[in-house]
């Protein structure tokens, strides 16, 4: 069984709205800075530092240190407990395709 100490980190961190479009910001580049992740976000430097801080904890992303930037990337691990809990689902799912799949073939046999 899964931790539930880091399902429970992850899930509350993407719950937040902003913090989720900051990590899929930086899902979508190699690496980011947090001036690129202000630009055009209309969220201050110090919000986007705040929710970077709480993206790390949670395990979604690392960082790179270069000279006075800090370069930002996403960590697939971070991941893997919301990806462990859902795959718990997984067989939920594949029930109901299956009995689909014969309703739609006594349909139109």
């Amino acid at each position: 069984m899964m931790q539930t100490s880091n399902i429970d980190a992850v899930m509350r961190t993407l719950a937040d709205p902003t913090r989720r479009t900051v990590f899929e910001r930086i899902v979508n580049a190699s690496e980011i800075t947090v001036a690129e992740l202000t630009r055009g976000s209309g969220v201050t430097q110090g919000a986007i530092s705040q929710h970077l801080k709480s993206l790390k904890q949670a395990g979604l992303i690392a960082d790179r240190p270069e000279g006075r930037n800090v370069h930002y990337r996403a960590d697939p691990k971070g991941l893997a407990p919301l990806v462990d809990w859902m795959a718990l689902y997984g067989v939920f799912w594949r029930e109901r395709f299956a009995n689909l799949r014969t309703l739609l073939k006594e349909i139109d046999p």
